[in-house]
């Protein structure tokens, strides 16, 4: 799993306990898996579609840095599935899981459309391939 993001935790990400607010904590996640799914599908026009149970295991306080990992576990005919982890940056504690996020590609016509993808490709290797072919 790629921890690309990282988020340093700030008092408005707080709940009244002191330890970081669960609903900051699932925005940044669904916004990385989004991005996630996005340069995947080469598509932007994505929604989310599921969220399996969420599993805070720890909790993140003031100060501390965390960071997102997002993996691609299955591609479906307009879908891609994905598992997520969020770590403490320094201990690499875990703070949370979850084991299904679901993004769905949609057309104009805001219906669901193929996507075409059946494997995780990165960016670095679908420029390389668009230079060779500018040669």
């Amino acid at each position: 799993m790629n921890f690309h993001t990282r988020k340093w935790i700030k008092p408005e990400d707080l709940n009244p306990n002191g330890t970081l607010f669960g609903g900051s904590l699932l925005r940044w996640i669904d916004e990385e898996a989004a991005i996630y799914a996005i340069v995947q599908l080469d598509h932007r026009h994505i929604v989310t579609k599921y969220m399996s149970e969420i599993n805070f295991v720890s909790s993140a306080r003031q100060g501390d840095i965390i960071e997102l990992g997002i993996a691609a576990t299955r591609f479906g005919t307009t879908s891609l599935t994905m598992r997520c982890e969020v770590r403490n940056k320094i201990t690499r504690r875990s703070i949370l899981r979850i084991d299904k996020i679901v993004f769905v590609s949609m057309g104009e016509d805001g219906r669901p459309r193929p996507h075409g993808k059946t494997e995780v490709t990165y960016i670095k290797d679908r420029f390389a391939d668009g230079a060779e072919d500018a040669e």
